[in-house]
Formats: C-alpha cells, sequence, structure tokens
C-alpha cells in the first residue's frame, strides 16, 4: 500500500520566510537570527505586501512564552531597520499601528531598552558615530547584518549590539528575558543555545 506524501506542518521560521516571501534555501530556516533578519529586511520595506500578515504571526507566536526570544529578536531587528528613517522603509509609527497588543508590549520594551542605552552611552562621555557610513552600505547581504543590528538615532547617530552588551556590562538592565550578552555569546558560540 502506498502512502500519500504529506508535507510536514511548517515552523514559525518556515510561515514567517513564506509570508515574506523569501526564497526557500536563500536562508538557514534553522538560524533564528538569520530568519529575524531576512524577514525583517523584507517586511519593513513599504512595498511589501504581507506586513500586517507577518505580524499576525508574530502576535500569535508571543501566545506561547518559548517564542518571546524569538520574537524579540524580530521585533529588534525591525526597529533597528526602521530608526534609519530611510524612505524605502515604513516608519516606526506605522509598524506600531500593525501590531498586535502582546507584540505592542514587547515593542514598547524593546524601545524602552534602547532609550537606556543612548541615555548611558551619552553619560560615558564617548562620542558616538554617525550613521551615514552605515546607510551607505551597497552590498545587500552587509546591509541586511548592518543594519538590522544598527539603530539610527533622532540625532543622526548610531546604536549597535555592541553598545547594548556594554551596557547590560555596566549593570544596565537588560531587557526582561532576554539579553544581548547571552546572544553574543551564542552568535560567537561560547554558549549552547
Amino acid at each position: 500500500m502506498r502512502i500519500p506524501w504529506r508535507r510536514r506542518p511548517a515552523g514559525r521560521s518556515r510561515r514567517l520566510l513564506d509570508l515574506a516571501a523569501v526564497r526557500p534555501g536563500t536562508v538557514d530556516d534553522t538560524d533564528d537570527f538569520d530568519v529575524c533578519r531576512q524577514v525583517a529586511f523584507r517586511v519593513a520595506r513599504r512595498d511589501h505586501g504581507a506586513t500586517a500578515e507577518v505580524l499576525a504571526v508574530v502576535e500569535e507566536l508571543l501566545e506561547d512564552e518559548a517564542e518571546y526570544e524569538f520574537v524579540v529578536t524580530f521585533l529588534e531587528d525591525l526597529q533597528n531597520l526602521v530608526s534609519h528613517g530611510l524612505e524605502t522603509f515604513r516608519s516606526p509609527d506605522e509598524i506600531r499601528l500593525l501590531l498586535g497588543p502582546r507584540s505592542a508590549v514587547c515593542w514598547d520594551t524593546v524601545t524602552a531598552f534602547w532609550a537606556a542605552v543612548a541615555d548611558w552611552r551619552l553619560g560615558t562621555g564617548v562620542s558616538l558615530e554617525p550613521a551615514a557610513p552605515l546607510l551607505d552600505v551597497e552590498n545587500e547581504q552587509l546591509r541586511t547584518l548592518l543594519w538590522t543590528a544598527n539603530r539610527t538615532l533622532a540625532t543622526g547617530e548610531k546604536l549597535g549590539i555592541a553598545d547594548a552588551v556594554r551596557y547590560e556590562k555596566a549593570a544596565g538592565s537588560p531587557i526582561p528575558g532576554y539579553s544581548h550578552i547571552a546572544v553574543a555569546l551564542r552568535i560567537t558560540g561560547q554558549r549552547g543555545s
């Protein structure tokens, strides 16, 4: 007897990648950081037709507490992208209007964290670098990585993950349940998932 082929249920990564129209094989859907970057880079665009649908899935994911880190990673990447003020991307306010109630709480938590990092960084007396050179990067892969890992402040200066790690090491409070130090260690392979 022949058993009909059945498609395995798609996981969170595959669902988001499909909605964001990321071609199969262009992203390792087992790498949460890459999935978040790639999906955020696409759905932040003004011309992307499924932004609301992706954000609805993100809201649905938050029904499961185990998905919190994944969602915070995605929302932080999305916030970083839209902070750059580029015409290609929606504004932070436009994205905020599309969020569900749980996602909006996460969005606001990420916003408050980065405001604290900016305040701390300004208090150190070390000048911040301008964001303009970052925004001039032409290579799409490098641009995706850099634009999702850094954010542009209203002053035109940038903050990045290194600033977040320094802030947390200086006894600043991380995002509840999500530490940039832990993320940096996972990325560099110094600590398991």
